[in-house]
């Protein structure tokens, strides 16, 4: 997007970011809005971002500016804030000193070996971003372009105990239910296995579903906001149980479209799943019983 067009003037120059062999380099599609899909090519933490900046001048008019830099930058931007965007990565080079564009013309960058230290992450309240970013800086208007590229990261959880999580779901001398998934942590492509075991069964249960819960944390005290979605959510028995039965649980994770578990990105959001296991009953009731799992990105 140009900044000249924001006041109302067609930008003088065409700009075109091309990054250095990304006819070979993996994209990933990526939702960016509710109806809109993009693909972005794929980078990783240390890997060096270079291409060619290319400027096409319009209808052969010469341009005066001030000078053109390109930048690298990482940032988040908060969507209940939208005037800020907090910058965690930035780097500068100078293009081009100030003087005259006449014809077509092209320049190489490269950022070597940049760090980038977060996945990039598109979620409903938050954005976090990398991208390259031309200005061409002139007296009325600057005219800035800018290209993402999409960031993985394989940050692998604390080498903590990958233990089985065993819950309860109780109602006294009415219902006893005890379930038990196979790990606390699972890889994108993972597969989560369960049971579930009826101890004690006094209601009548219509039905019982699983779903996977996403919840995003924006921003901090007093102004932090959480937005819940549901990945998927899936039926795992229809009519009533009986004490002694036992119901298996197989959920293939590569189906949906997952992140890995972000917490406390540059102390402004956080990103976390939840396994929400429902029961109904006759009458509608609904018990349910919620637990934290952690997703990670496996190389």
């Amino acid at each position: 997007m140009s900044v000249a067009n924001l006041f109302g003037f067609a930008a003088p120059v065409d700009i075109e970011i091309v990054y250095n062999g990304e006819e070979e380099r993996k994209m990933v599609e990526v939702k960016v809005d509710k109806d809109r899909r993009e693909k972005f090519p794929l980078f990783f933490d240390g890997e060096t971002v270079s291409g060619k900046i290319q400027i096409r001048v319009k209808d052969g008019k010469k341009i005066e500016h001030n000078g053109i830099k390109v930048e690298f930058v990482g940032n988040i931007e908060l969507f209940y804030d939208r005037g800020n965007h907090y910058e965690f990565s930035s780097l500068q080079h100078d293009l081009a000193v100030p003087g005259e564009l006449r014809s077509n013309t092209t320049y190489d960058f490269e950022f070597k070996n940049v760090e980038k230290m977060y996945e990039s992450y598109h979620g409903i309240n938050v954005k976090l971003r990398y991208f390259v970013r031309v200005t061409i800086l002139r007296r009325l208007a600057d005219v800035v372009k800018e290209r993402d590229i999409w960031v993985y990261s394989y940050v692998m959880p604390a080498e903590s105990a990958n233990s089985s999580i065993k819950m309860e779901v109780g109602i006294e001398d009415c219902l006893h239910i005890e379930f038990e998934y196979n790990r606390s942590k699972y890889h994108l492509k993972d597969v989560i296995v369960g049971k579930i075991y009826f101890l004690l069964v006094r209601i009548k249960i219509k039905h019982m579903e699983l779903s996977i819960i996403r919840r995003e944390t924006t921003g901090a005290a007093p102004n932090q906001y959480n937005e819940s979605e549901t990945i998927t959510k899936f039926e795992i028995m229809d009519g009533a149980p009986v004490r002694g039965e036992t119901i298996p649980i197989r959920l293939f994770l590569g189906g949906f479209e997952l992140t890995p578990t972000f917490r406390e990105v540059n102390k402004k959001f956080s990103t976390r799943y939840y396994l929400n296991l429902v029961l109904v009953d006759e009458e509608h009731r609904r018990y349910f019983k919620q637990q934290e799992i952690t997703i990670f990105r496996r190389r």
